[in-house]
């Protein structure tokens, strides 16, 4: 069976970036300023404090008007990111 990903945390950073945790562990952050533009159920989404109202529902990102992106997809699209700190020598 092919790895399923889904959301598991998510956390507002700025702008239209969101970080999101999946169940593989991964953490990756999106920028979704692109699907603002796309209109339809995504306008809403260019208010940023209509944006910061996401939840996560069936193992993906919603909002209350019912906009949802597909997992998979917020998986493809991350930038995966690491937690730990920058060690300086």
């Amino acid at each position: 069976m092919d790895f399923i990903p889904h959301v598991i945390e998510a956390e507002y950073m700025k702008d239209y970036t969101i970080k999101l945790k999946f169940n593989d562990g991964s953490i990756k952050t999106v920028n979704l300023e692109s699907y603002i533009e796309r209109g339809g159920v995504f306008s809403m989404l260019r208010d940023k404090e209509y944006f910061k109202k996401f939840f996560i529902d069936l193992n993906t990102l919603c909002w209350p008007n019912g906009a949802d992106i597909a997992p998979e997809r917020l998986y493809e699209i991350g930038k995966e990111i690491s937690e730990e700190p920058l060690v300086r020598v």
